[in-house]
């Protein structure tokens, strides 16, 4: 879709490091994953193994800590020009918010309303956060995005007049919070073809104790989790010509797979760009990104979105609003972009290892390699660490139907209700170590890897239907390569 600014006129390596090369084992594999499959014909060719994969953020990757620390390293490149500002950018990203005025006079400015007191309470180091699992926990690092039918000046999501575009459960003193999320979960069984069953958990919300009135029958209403936070630079400099030569929004190929790029409204330039971060891919750059965090979460404003968060019709927020404008100012904030863009992704563990290769070649084979595409090339970028590397995310950064099941029923731009940008499953084998919790997608449903690949539907819907139809042990061999990213 083309979109021109509001206003304007509309226009249209080779080798084997560890001294052993499994190239007649990924032979076998394959020849024995199209036994196992029924003999189906294999359309995807399975690529040799390439060393850069085992540095998945080329010269950038953390090779240091692993376990419970990997995602909280710079990156290895890092330019003793940047250090002291990544540090710096680390303290604000980690260190809570007071309300003002306060003495702390450069950390204040908290809400008036907000979901978390810091980046850290959703990215809790740097990696994953956690649904809630029980009745009564709290939504940390779990958000809801609210919108109405229409859309704003810009084409994107029309904001709820009084509760706007994000529902907020926490506020400062004096100042009502907006109300009580609620997430309760309902199961769903099924079994695989082999007969091994499975159970899946599907989330069901609903929002009681309103303080500002009802929300009305209109309202969308989109979960949200806090991804982990490594490798943003580098995604942020994939050219944009490559996502370009990875969408086919017709599927003029006829592979059932149609990739979009979601086109939104960048704030800085003032135009439409492609949307690379956020679950539907809603933000153009790290740098939007980190100022809408800011303003959506912790209710602070920065210099690019400079407004606060106040509805209509909340006069106590109104009248509380006292931290300055904006609330961190454009030093700080940078410090903060360019720690949020300088994390290291992880080296990969047991990336030759049989299993892995195994389930390496299972996955590109049932088709998933074709929406988590695994190698692309970084581009210039105003970071020079992040510019010109070879690296391996496994995302399109485009927008794919996924089904009923997962979708939301909540347009943001040109992404539709069932549409979510593919995400990069860099680090998600870490998940467990950093953050002691296995959930994933969009809103932490899938309570591991097989749950999150179960709930693939739409254009997904062949490669679930064919990782049902695998053996338990190639099944796992698929998780296996998964986790080793």
């Amino acid at each position: 879709m083309t979109r021109t600014a509001p206003g304007a006129n509309e226009g249209p390596i080779s080798g084997c490091a560890t001294g052993w090369c499994p190239w007649r084992l990924i032979g076998v594999v394959l020849g024995l994953s199209v036994l196992f499959l029924g003999g189906c014909a294999d359309t995807h060719t399975d690529p040799p193994i390439d060393e850069t994969e085992r540095f998945p953020g080329g010269a950038t990757t953390n090779t240091l800590l692993l376990g419970s620390n990997a995602f909280i390293r710079p990156v290895s490149n890092l330019e003793e020009d940047n250090e002291a500002a990544f540090y710096t950018g680390n303290s604000f990203f980690n260190q809570a918010w007071v309300e003002a005025p306060a003495s702390t006079t450069v950390r204040d400015g908290l809400g008036p309303f907000f979901n978390a007191r810091a980046c850290s309470s959703c990215h809790p180091r740097d990696g994953r956060a956690e649904p809630p699992t029980e009745p009564g926990q709290d939504f940390l690092g779990l958000l809801l995005r609210l919108s109405i039918p229409g859309e704003d000046e810009t084409g994107g999501p029309k904001a709820h007049p009084v509760y706007g575009d994000q529902f907020h459960q926490n506020s400062i003193l004096d100042v009502p919070a907006e109300g009580t999320p609620i997430l309760e979960y309902e199961t769903i069984s099924g079994t695989f073809d082999d007969g091994e069953p499975y159970e899946l958990t599907k989330p069901v919300y609903r929002i009681e104790d309103l303080n500002y009135g009802p929300l009305g029958q209109e309202i969308m209403l989109s979960p949200r989790i806090g991804p982990q936070v490594i490798g943003m630079g580098l995604l942020d400099a994939i050219p944009e010509q490559r996502l370009r030569e990875l969408a086919d929004p017709n599927d003029d190929d006829g592979d059932g797979i149609s990739g979009r790029i979601n086109m939104v409204w960048d704030i800085a330039e003032q135009t439409y760009r492609p949307g690379r971060f956020g679950w539907k891919g809603e933000a153009t750059t790290v740098r939007q990104q980190v100022a809408a965090a800011f303003a959506g979460d912790i209710g602070i404003s920065t210099p690019l979105i400079p407004k606060d968060i106040c509805g209509a019709d909340q006069p106590e927020c109104s009248d509380a609003l006292s931290g300055g404008e904006p609330e961190i100012d454009a030093r700080l904030f940078e410090f903060v972009v360019l720690y949020t863009s300088l994390v290291a992704v992880p080296v990969r563990r047991k990336w030759q290892d049989p299993d892995v290769l195994a389930g390496k070649a299972l996955f590109n084979q049932i088709g998933c390699g074709d929406c988590h595409v695994g190698k692309h090339q970084t581009g210039a970028h105003e970071y020079a660490e992040v510019s010109n590397q070879t690296i391996w995310p496994y995302t399109d950064l485009l927008l794919h139907d996924m089904g009923e099941g997962l979708s939301d029923n909540r347009p943001v731009y040109d992404a539709n209700g069932r549409e979510w940008k593919t995400p990069p499953l860099w680090g998600l084998g870490l998940i467990e170590k950093v953050n002691r919790h296995t959930r994933f997608l969009h809103d932490g449903r899938a309570r591991n890897l097989t749950e999150a690949i179960l709930w693939h539907g739409g254009e997904a819907d062949p490669s679930q239907r064919a990782f049902k139809a695998l053996s338990s042990v190639q099944r796992q061999q698929l998780i296996t390569f998964v986790e080793s990213l």
